[in-house]
């Protein structure tokens, strides 16, 4: 196990002068990966709430970042498709014609993240695992489920709360979206943009009356086995239940 001091260097701004003389994969000139993982056509696409039809998240962003806090006390109430609609797009929505464009910041605009939803208590959605489609904005149905807030809540190192919201956000990275650009440089930068995300999320959870915690205590191997990815080339790196506040 690496030391303190050891661990601190991660932090530190890298090496970007021999990032100049790398040969990346982007140099290379090898095809830029996915930004969005595929899916089955046959699969089962949810529509959402398009951005310029929402009415929801209106309040001023001073009041916003005033209220912000962690909460991790939800109330019985569903959200409404509007309202994650809403979520979805404030995190990692497409905001141009142009798909790396988004809402949230990301280095190079490699945006390394895919947004898993455990759904809980939403209007109009079956119980289960979902995967965020940002360039469709859609929903994806992985699998009905009724029973995944103790499995979750297990897997975030006994916190209950982490799944004992409307819905929890699991995000995963595909760091490779980022390596393909900047090589060894790119672990940082996936865990700055991790924090772009989350704070997009707190903001807009704020703007409806919801509440959000980011959770980043986790078992590794449970989270990611619940959501079905390898533990490697995908895998687990932030975790966020949402729900209505009093």
């Amino acid at each position: 196990m690496k030391t303190i001091k050891e661990n601190r260097e991660f932090l530190k701004g890298g090496d970007w002068d021999a990032w100049d003389r790398t040969e990346t994969d982007q140099r290379k000139k090898i095809p830029m990966p996915d930004l969005q993982k595929p899916y089955d056509q046959g699969a089962t696409l949810i529509g959402l709430i398009a951005p310029e039809d929402m009415t929801v998240g209106r309040r001023s962003l001073f009041d916003i970042i005033q209220k912000r806090r962690s909460r991790r006390k939800f109330t019985e109430q569903a959200l409404n498709l509007e309202e994650l609609s809403y979520l979805l797009w404030a995190t990692q929505g497409v905001n141009e014609k142009n798909q790396r464009l988004r809402t949230a910041p990301s280095g190079g605009a490699r945006h390394p993240f895919e947004t898993y939803l455990y759904v809980q208590r939403v209007d109009g959605l079956k119980a289960g695992l979902y995967r965020y489609l940002p360039l469709d904005h859609k929903l994806l149905l992985l699998s009905e489920d009724h029973n995944f807030a103790e499995q979750i809540a297990d897997a975030c190192c006994g916190q209950d709360f982490a799944g004992e919201g409307a819905v929890t956000f699991i995000w995963t990275t595909i760091p490779y979206r980022t390596e393909w650009r900047y090589d060894t440089l790119s672990h940082k930068v996936i865990a700055l943009d991790a924090g772009h995300l989350c704070q997009n999320l707190y903001l807009a959870c704020e703007s409806i009356n919801c509440g959000t915690c980011a959770i980043g205590a986790y078992d590794q191997e449970k989270i990611d086995a619940l959501i079905h990815v390898d533990g490697q080339e995908e895998f687990t790196i932030y975790v966020a239940p949402v729900g209505k506040i009093e």
